[in-house]
């Protein structure tokens, strides 16, 4: 039975270890029990956890080996080092002949300038480049050099050595997405003439000691520390199907070059049989970019696969934009943020090959031009890796019902826009180049009831499609859609008001939870005693049923504690309406967490589905209790502060959890420490969300009440997919090695998701571990499989197609900024937590000086004077330095431990677009919006002012500035602001009289009203959490946080861009 990827082949498998956290504290593993091979090969995955659900796939098997997933590692060490962190990094057999080398630092490491009194001698520091071979000792950078033999794997932050690219701000090229359509179809591409525009920006760099600087502020920059490698064991065992490296065959290479096409393979599409193959060949010349992008729906595919005569003809016609080979001196031109949102770079592919390209919206790579070698990919100090957005909802891509689906029999892909039809019978897969029948079925075209054009299926022209499972791919029925609702009732509970907010909200979208007529719900409360909820149906009311023994908990009547929503729901809603006032009266002020979490556990595992958790303190009582952690006066020692957790009782049952298909999704309304370090596991490795309200109280902090509101009626309505499993496929010679996101690697490389939910992201890091020397083409393929709603089994497929590139200059050409940062983001998360913080801040700065290093020395023709950068990595330097100054890796005492923790959980699990926000905000004047170049959606005109660069002198007294954080809005109005923009939008008559919170904008009838609303509103519709809106005068104590977002601003523990630029200057030149 297959699974979105499961191998054909079974065979001895290695014993994964969950590197999703810490080793327990005995040292012993842990083991998650014995989970059998079938899910890893082609024919079937029957989980032998007792009470799991298996994961619907055929039933045949193919020789089944057991295989333990082993918790953490049996290593005692302490916590910091020990704690993997949720970067899932997997062992795998060597399978390149010529292994590389990874390279060390060959010297001291640069570190960051420091304040006088820190640093008297400010004695200079040799260059931080990498050189091979060098005996050193360990290096403290994170090493972008993957080693093909998988031998040594880093958890932290790694940085690839393979370039993105990035593309340009010319508008005028009108590269976009149209915003109709499957996103996963809405892809621009390049036709031959022209050229990729460049639309990423550039990742920050590293500081160094000894620049020509003004003195640094106190506190000092991050140090310049090159992160140790960590070895990390492997067993011999064969290629998972559904991984990213498997065959040992190469694919054809696209290059800018007029290439000779060795073989007529691969992604090239082979010449076809006269009158099966009735395309002309598009011209070579370039036409207006404005045309090509994407359709917003399912279009017909109408020109047949290109032969490879014709691409390799084609190939010779590419010519690059001359923005994009621009070399840029920031130190001259440092504000080279675009006016408009950054748009990701297009793959410099034939149009016809990117015409039917993934979205980057759910499926990018950091690098558009996939590097030849390891080496290449070494040499440019550039991570490569992709970041995925796979149960993105905007628009529901084209569902497939077939009784066949049709894919590869060696490696297991899905059939997909960028295979070879070598005639109307046979196919060979992108991925592994196995040559395939076309089944009889696939011979007929669902769409166009037309015989014998197998290329022009749905299948076949979207890079996005679903598909519905046919029985084969299920061991037993779909389950049920199951809702369990835990909630903390303890006196500091109860005093949030909190229970008012999240009952009213069940009540209000009770109807609206995702489901059918087998849907469930149930409900506990706790306290120091646990209590149950009889919702049985016939009862009058709801009964209550205390277990006050909580170091044994057991179910009192299980049979009628979790019930049919339709047949209980005027139960459902009496408990709903009366449970905010049970507890109004309590003295109680201890919480039971963990045994409330062991008992719901228990409640769920033969059903699976979400338990949602709602805590506001410290858990203090039974197993799972916790002490605080958190030294205020410690906050700024990068050393010092709790990052990882305390116990691993949290870990243990999330993998239980997951095990038995249960999603865990924690809501912490908290105004004092509670140590989410520790509590955030329930739902990392559950595959569950995290969501953080601090100082939540309903009369106190009335916003975070409408925040809770709103995201909870978001949480409650949104689509979910259950029994979930991911693996990603990529083309021979690529291997991921790392993972990044909310799940647990179940084995090698399948991700166990217990629920899916549309608004998680996840990140994965590769190397190149045979030579793409012969291929043109490389193929990326993730495939989803889960339960919906309505209980039926899905398939959803994204595939993505980019090309191969032999020289160090197309490397960086092809440079996403964008992707390159967030992938940075997540290994120095994983940093901080096996290492430090300090480490983690160290290795950001080191990426960008490393990359820039290279190019100075391997691609620049002349040593010129100041900063010279790729015009694809023109941002980097400033996205660096804005992870630098973000709540997860910033210094100083103002950021509390829980906050920090949360920052880095939003990292780790963000979709990328979110993540880059929150990073680096937007800023708009908007007190002179205007129709110009406006939006028009649903007859609504939105306004699109130009996005300034964070920094105050872009503020004027005599306007009105609106700062997007994400999941804040800042409206700051200077002293001198206008009277129009006070009466016609804020409703006021001077500038004294606007209220102190002021967190609403009243819909005045003036056209300057509605131009504000209407944009604000945009930008909230934009995601899927609730930003709040602050109105902030001069004088208000929030305009110190609005100012913390001028990243490109000094601040008393962070440089100035201008200053980070000199230092990464200082060192890149050296």
């Amino acid at each position: 039975m297959s699974q979105p990827g499961v191998p054909a082949s079974g065979g001895a498998l290695t014993g994964l270890q969950a590197q999703n956290g810490a080793a327990s504290a005995s040292g012993s593993p842990y083991t998650n029990g014995p989970i059998h091979n079938e899910l890893m090969s082609s024919q079937g995955y029957n989980s032998q956890l007792p009470g799991s659900y298996s994961h619907l796939i055929p039933a045949k098997t193919l020789n089944p080996i057991s295989v333990q997933s082993k918790y953490g590692g049996s290593q005692t060490v302490s916590p910091l080092s020990n704690y993997q962190g949720p970067g899932q990094t997997l062992h795998r057999p060597p399978v390149a002949s010529n292994p590389v080398t990874p390279s060390l630092h060959s010297g001291p490491v640069p570190r960051m300038p420091q304040h006088a009194s820190q640093n008297p001698a400010a004695t200079p520091v040799p260059s931080g480049s990498f050189h091979p071979g060098a005996n050193v000792s360990p290096p403290l950078n994170w090493q972008y050099n993957y080693p093909s033999t998988g031998l040594q794997t880093n958890h932290g932050p790694l940085v690839s050595s393979g370039p993105a690219m990035s593309g340009n701000t010319n508008l005028t090229t009108g590269h976009h997405y149209v915003s109709s359509g499957d996103p996963s179809l809405q892809n621009n591409f390049i036709k031959s003439g022209s050229a990729p525009p460049m639309v990423n920006s550039p990742l920050p760099t590293t500081f160094q000691p000894g620049a020509p600087l003004p003195p640094p502020p106190m506190g000092g920059p991050p140090l310049v520390r090159a992160l140790t490698t960590q070895k990390s064991s492997q067993g011999a065992g064969p290629q998972p199907l559904f991984s990213s490296a498997v065959s040992q065959e190469a694919t054809p290479q696209l290059t800018n070059k007029n290439t000779t096409v060795s073989r007529s393979v691969g992604y090239s599409y082979p010449s076809l049989p006269p009158g099966y193959q009735n395309a002309t060949a598009p011209s070579a010349a370039g036409m207006p970019p404005s045309s090509l992008s994407y359709p917003s729906g399912p279009q017909a595919f109408t020109q047949t696969p290109l032969g490879a005569n014709h691409l390799t003809a084609s190939m010779s016609g590419l010519s690059l934009h001359p923005e994009g080979l621009r070399v840029v001196n920031l130190l001259q031109e440092r504000n080279m943020l675009p006016p408009t949102p950054l748009q990701p770079p297009v793959p410099n592919l034939h149009e016809d090959i990117q015409r039917l390209n993934c979205n980057p919206e759910s499926f990018r790579c950091t690098l558009t031009n996939i590097p030849q070698t390891q080496a290449l990919l070494s040499k440019a100090k550039l991570p490569l890796g992709l970041l995925l957005h796979p149960f993105k909802d905007s628009v529901q891509p084209p569902v497939v019902t077939s009784s066949t689906i049709v894919r590869c029999r060696q490696c297991r892909t899905y059939i997909n826009p960028f295979v070879s039809f070598l005639d109307q019978r046979r196919w060979k897969c992108n991925i592994c180049y196995q040559v395939n029948d076309v089944p009889e079925e696939f011979m007929r075209n669902p769409l166009t009831r037309i015989y014998g054009e197998p290329h022009k299926r749905p299948e076949v022209q979207n890079a996005t499609i679903e598909f519905m499972a046919p029985v084969e791919y299920m061991l037993r029925p779909p389950q049920p859609p199951v809702y369990l609702f835990v909630f903390d009732v303890s006196h500091n509970a109860v005093e949030t008001g909190y229970l008012n907010s999240v009952c009213q909200s069940l009540l209000n979208n009770l109807d609206s939870l995702p489901g059918n007529t087998r849907t469930k719900i149930g409900f506990i409360t706790f306290d120091s005693t646990i209590h149950f909820y009889s919702l049985q149906e016939g009862l009058s009311q709801p009964q209550m049923l205390i277990v006050s023994d909580i170091e044994d908990v057991f179910m009192p009547m299980p049979e009628n504690l979790l019930v049919n929503l339709n047949e209980s729901k005027e139960l459902v809603q009496d408990l709903l309406k009366t449970l905010p006032q049970m507890f109004t009266k309590t003295l109680e002020t201890q919480s039971a967490l963990g045994p409330a979490l062991q008992a719901a556990f228990k409640l769920m595992s033969t059903s699976g589905g979400r338990m949602s958790v709602f805590q506001t303190q410290l858990p203090t009582l039974g197993v799972g209790a916790l002490k605080p952690r958190e030294e205020p006066n410690h906050r700024s020692s990068a050393k010092e502060i709790h990052l990882t957790p305390s116990t691993d009782f949290y870990k243990k049952l999330a993998l239980d959890c997951s095990g038995q298909q249960v999603a865990v999704d924690l809501f912490l309304l908290s105004g004092q420490y509670s140590d989410l370090a520790s509590l955030c596991c329930i739902s990392r490795y559950s595959a569950g969300s995290v969501y953080y309200y601090p100082s939540y109280h309903h009369q106190h902090n009335p916003v975070q009440v409408q925040k809770l509101q709103k995201e909870l009626q978001r949480y409650l309505t949104r689509k979910i997919g259950f029994e979930a499993v991911m693996r990603i496929r990529s083309t021979k010679g690529l291997s991921i090695h790392t993972f990044h996101g909310n799940f647990f690697v179940r084995s090698t490389d399948l991700l166990s998701l217990p629920n899916v939910n549309p608004d998680a992201g996840y990140a994965v890091q590769m190397s190149v571990e045979e030579n793409l020397t012969d291929t043109q083409l490389v193929s990326f393929q993730s495939a989803l499989l889960y339960t919906s709603s309505k209980g039926e089994r899905r398939i959803r497929v994204h595939t993505l197609c980019l090309p191969v590139v032999s020289t160090l200059n197309e490397v960086f050409l092809g440079a996403d900024v964008q992707a390159i940062s967030g992938l940075l983001a997540n290994m120095a998360v994983d940093r901080s937590m096996t290492a430090s913080l300090s480490d983690a801040r160290d290795a950001l700065v080191n990426a960008v000086i490393d990359s820039l290093s290279a190019y100075r020395s391997s691609v620049l023709s002349s040593q010129q004077p100041g900063l010279m950068v790729p015009f694809s990595l023109r941002l980097f330097p400033l996205f660096v330095l804005a992870l630098l100054k973000q709540k997860s890796f910033q210094t100083g005492t103002n950021t509390r431990l829980d906050e920090r923790i949360f920052a880095m959980c939003q990292v780790k699990s963000q979709p990328l677009f979110y993540l880059m926000l929150t990073t680096h905000p937007s800023l708009y004047r908007v007190d002179n919006l205007s129709d110009e170049g406006a939006l028009n959606i649903s007859d609504r005109t939105v306004p699109q002012p130009p996005v300034l660069q964070l920094s105050v002198e872009k503020l004027s007294r005599d306007g009105a500035f609106l700062l997007d954080t994400g999941s804040v809005l800042m409206l700051w109005v200077g002293k001198n602001c206008g009277q129009n923009f006070l009466s016609q939008v804020l409703g006021v008559q001077n500038y004294a009289s606007i209220p102190h919170t002021m967190t609403d904008l009243p819909e005045l009838d003036t056209p300057e009203s509605a131009r504000t609303i209407a944009f604000i509103s945009w930008l909230r519709e934009q995601r899927p959490f609730f930003p709040i809106l602050y109105v902030i005068r001069d004088e208000s104590p929030m305009k110190a946080n609005f100012l913390q977002n001028m990243v490109e601003d000094r601040t008393e523990s962070a440089l100035s861009y201008y200053e980070f630029l000199l230092h990464i200057q200082q060192q890149v030149n050296k």
